[in-house]
């Protein structure tokens, strides 16, 4: 309640499924402490865990959670937990393009309305990726970046029907020197 006025309201979470997700930034540092800290006797074998964060978030438990400041009370409605993988360069293309909803799709249709056809080529496709997996911004970043390649020709108009999107022009809106197509 945000009023003192306001009456509570009850909500019964019997047949709610509740999904929490986040970055978690650091958690890999406990779950590596973890980790190295329950070896017990000489050498026993047990293997070292202080690499990269994609080789110990994967064990993550409810006692890492804990540790890094999620209350008790939450994690006790939290029974199952699961990691995801980093999204790679292949899956960012493919949100641009596949699903029914697709970023490439929508910014099609928006330039369709003022008779302009839109393409993408791959290596724009790519440097796109590429730019939201450099910033680390997963897929959120997608749409921020187009918005910027593409927000002067949507409101100011191009002089022919059509707008190539390549590597080229990329470079120039995004002011890239260079960006590398492989990972």
């Amino acid at each position: 309640r945000k009023h003192p006025e306001q009456q509570f309201l009850k909500l019964n979470t019997q047949n709610i499924l509740f999904i929490c997700g986040g970055a978690f930034d650091g958690l890999e540092k406990i779950i590596a402490k973890r980790l190295n800290t329950n070896v017990i006797g000489f050498k026993s074998g047990a293997e070292n865990h202080s690499g990269s964060r994609d080789e110990v978030i994967h064990l993550v438990n409810h006692h890492d959670l804990k540790k890094f400041g999620i209350i008790p009370e939450l994690l006790g409605r939290l029974p199952v937990l699961a990691y995801l993988e980093k999204l790679t360069k292949d899956d960012l293309i493919r949100i641009l393009t596949e699903p029914k909803n697709a970023l490439v799709s929508q910014y099609k249709k928006l330039f369709e309305i003022d008779g302009i056809e839109i393409e993408f080529t791959k290596d724009a496709l790519e440097m796109i990726s590429q730019q939201a997996i450099d910033n680390k911004l997963g897929a959120r970043g997608l749409r921020s970046i187009c918005e910027k390649v593409l927000t002067d020709p949507m409101f100011y108009g191009v002089k022919e029907s059509r707008l190539v999107v390549d590597s080229e022009y990329l470079k120039t809106k995004l002011n890239l020197a260079e960006i590398p197509l492989s990972a």
